[in-house]
């Protein structure tokens, strides 16, 4: 009696066993038949991680890891077969949209031409500049702050109003005394850049500086700022082609693509139905 009791519990130890399922080389989890291996979180832990964040971070990788296997274990068992099927559609719609999005996207990156001449920027900008209306004001300007007890203070104030592009050395000499600048007044800006450069100019007092012409020297604490506006644009007036030629290089770039796109998809359908490889069955 005693060798039959040992027999069965030999064979219900073997039994449970059998049953376990038995860890796999390298791996270091397992959730229902799935494993997570070594090689999973090889490149996981930048270098550098001290031994502490290293075991945190990989805990972390395996407790997310463990969560999602049981979440779609889960969800396969008790989402119904209806709603099954329509993820399933989805999921391969997504494929699809994916792998020709992709496709489509390198066929067009090494046959679309980028180079966009001055006369083609310019001719689009002609033809569709109601189009290109100021979402805000738009300010050409040069501005100095500097210290109001610099030393040549009188003769960069002068230089300054009375500017002179041939001044060039004198500008990069003293350039380096100034706490910030901004001297090349052919390049439009946002008023909201213009807030932050020149924080002297506010929304209440905008309106007296902000004027084409304008001359200013503002003093502020210890500081001076000198100011010369060139010219104003206000909001929903038209765009200057200096400020919209990168929208614009962009728009031709994308009109291009576009068509690039459309030529391509009409090629490869004739190209199929030439070959007997598309056919509609009426």
């Amino acid at each position: 009696m005693k060798r039959f009791s040992l027999l069965l519990v030999i064979v219900l130890f073997c039994s449970c066993n059998y049953f376990k399922p038995e860890q796999k080389p390298e791996s270091i989890a397992r959730v229902g038949k799935s494993y997570l291996y070594k090689s999973n979180i090889a490149k996981l832990v930048p270098s550098g991680t001290s031994k502490e964040d290293s075991v945190l971070m990989v805990r972390d990788f395996i407790n997310r890891w463990a969560s999602q296997k049981l979440l779609i274990e889960a969800a396969e068992r008790n989402l119904s077969d209806k709603k099954k099927g329509e993820y399933n559609a989805l999921i391969k719609q997504y494929k699809i949209d994916l792998y020709t999005k992709a496709y489509i996207e390198e066929v067009v990156k090494n046959t679309v031409d980028t180079l966009v001449t001055q006369q083609e920027l310019k001719k689009y900008y002609d033809e569709n500049k109601e189009n290109f209306k100021t979402n805000g004001t738009l300010v050409r300007l040069r501005f100095i702050n500097l210290a109001k007890d610099n030393p040549r203070f009188a003769t960069i104030r002068s230089k300054f109003f009375d500017y002179n592009k041939k001044d060039k050395k004198f500008w990069e000499t003293y350039a380096l005394q100034f706490k910030s600048f901004a001297l090349n007044d052919s390049v439009w800006v946002d008023m909201s850049q213009v807030y932050v450069k020149l924080p002297v100019i506010n929304p209440e007092n905008r309106d007296e500086f902000i004027r084409p012409g304008k001359k200013a020297e503002i003093q502020s604490n210890e500081d001076v700022y000198l100011i010369k506006i060139i010219n104003v644009i206000d909001k929903n007036q038209t765009s200057p082609f200096e400020y919209i030629k990168p929208t614009l290089k962009e728009v031709i770039l994308n009109k291009r693509k576009l068509e690039l796109i459309k030529k391509f998809e009409k090629e490869i359908t004739d190209d199929a139905i030439k070959n007997k490889d598309y056919e509609i069955y009426k």
